[in-house]
């Protein structure tokens, strides 16, 4: 197929849907606002790059005839737009068809906070000949705008299992584990306010208080991510008196996640928001065979398997989630199972060729049934 992505250039997201569609043997053209470009990309040389030159917000309202314009050039067989708020603005401007509308989080939790962003929203969801998802929560979300013609294609957005593998040792099995055993735990996330990290350090405190747990490991925290919260997160560590055993490793690229991961014994995801649609980090753990401890937010729940490939806990719950994250330190055999356990679900599910090879099929099928 020829097909036309309209997304942020900036966003590992659209480099990677982009890039896996060109792989398939798709002629890609990825469309982006200028004001979204970017001097670091990483864009195939198979993936022809379009800018459409205006910015802001009130871009998404006014380039409709340069995006039409543009379409009517490269005639593409689909256009898949990504985030049903900005880009599913312009899609619908532009008044092209077939289009495949791919919802993304904030856009369907976060954006309808009123009821023009609702109308806007409605419109958007309309206008789409078909609506792609990448959790089930998600698209239960979107349904509360729109009742679809079809049901909502779900492609989750996978993992490269090949560069998210298991390390040669995963953790020692029960009875191995000695006095003084180094235990630790970790996070990869951004540092703002919707990934809850003060719940992690919270829950880190009350663990390193367990007479049973402090007095037989030696306890650290991994805080991998930048952002604005650093400083506050910083003065809390050191606050509850934990800032010895907490490190905050900053911003690390995707590609050394895997072996930031390899040195992690349990993984603790405590975001708070809905809007964490798709639980990308619990995955990229889970195919590296480390066990989750994750809150409750719609898109963590949904690939965490509870008591199976980790725990899920309670928002904002800080003790719960010091219970399940010491009953795993405790528990090395427990480790082991969940850690296994976790890699199968992402072979069932979340393989990345598997996710792009059903999106591509899902274009396919919009285009014909479009055509029919």
């Amino acid at each position: 197929m020829k097909i036309a992505l309209l997304s942020g250039v900036t966003s590992v997201h659209t480099h990677r849907w982009a890039n896996a569609l060109a792989d398939l043997g798709h002629e890609v053209h990825l469309i982006s606002l200028i004001g979204h470009k970017s001097e670091i990309n990483k864009i195939s040389d198979k993936v022809a790059l379009h800018y459409i030159n205006k910015t802001g917000r009130l871009a998404y309202f006014t380039a409709g005839n340069d995006l039409r314009r543009l379409l009517s050039d490269i005639r593409p067989d689909i256009l898949n737009a990504h985030y049903a708020s900005g880009y599913g603005t312009l899609a619908r401007r532009s008044g092209f068809h077939p289009t495949l509308l791919s919802v993304w989080g904030s856009d369907v939790y976060d954006f309808p906070s009123n009821a023009v962003c609702r109308a806007i929203l409605k419109k958007n969801l309309r206008f789409a000949d078909a609506l792609a998802s990448t959790s089930h929560a998600m698209a239960r979300q979107t349904e509360k705008f729109i009742t679809p013609a079809s049901p909502i294609f779900i492609t989750p957005f996978g993992v490269d299992t090949d560069l998210f593998a298991p390390a040669e040792c995963r953790g020692k099995t029960e009875g191995e584990e000695s006095l003084g055993s180094k235990i630790t735990i970790g996070t990869v996330k951004t540092l703002e306010e919707k990934y809850g990290i003060e719940y992690l350090i919270r829950a880190f405190a009350l663990v390193c208080g367990m007479e049973d747990i402090s007095d037989k490991y030696d306890l650290h925290l991994k805080i991998y991510g930048k952002g604005s919260l650093e400083p506050e997160l910083k003065a809390l560590a050191k606050k509850l008196g934990i800032s010895e055993k907490t490190e905050f490793c900053g911003f690390i690229p995707n590609r050394d996640v895997p072996s930031a991961l390899h040195g992690l014994d349990i993984v603790c995801i405590p975001s708070i928001l809905d809007s964490e649609s798709f639980g990308v980090s619990a995955v990229e753990a889970m195919s590296c065979s480390v066990p989750v401890v994750a809150s409750d937010v719609d898109g963590l729940k949904e690939v965490v398997e509870d008591k199976v490939t980790g725990f899920v806990v309670e928002r904002k719950n800080a003790q719960a989630m010091a219970q399940k994250t010491a009953e795993l330190i405790s528990n090395p055999a427990l480790r082991a199972e969940m850690g296994i356990a976790g890699r199968q679900r992402v072979l069932r599910l979340y393989d990345w060729r598997d996710n792009v090879r059903y999106m591509s099929d899902c274009l396919q099928k919009t285009v014909s049934d479009f055509r029919r």
